[in-house]
């Protein structure tokens, strides 16, 4: 059984972007889920590196990307993995 103390450091510091605190930034580094929804999500603007930040978590799940105010079922966002500012 693995642990996060036996993860590299660079994944280990990588958290569910529906984890954030409201007002807690972070970068995106990976997308996961199916490809209908990694696509999807993509298209939204959540691909790796880009900036986002928790409004209110939840469902749905309030997100600032780009300037923009998004709301997407927390489900669809367990998939990304972000890396807290």
């Amino acid at each position: 059984m693995s642990s996060v103390a036996e993860l590299p450091s660079s994944i280990a510091e990588l958290i569910p972007l529906t984890l954030l605190r409201p007002g807690q930034s972070g970068t995106v580094d990976q997308v996961l889920g199916t490809g209908d929804l990694v696509h999807r999500l993509r298209e939204m603007g959540l691909r790796r590196g880009a900036m986002v930040e928790m409004i209110r978590p939840g469902s749905p799940c309030m997100i600032r990307l780009d300037g923009h105010t998004l709301g997407i079922r927390s489900a669809e966002l367990s998939g990304i993995l972000v890396r807290p500012a």
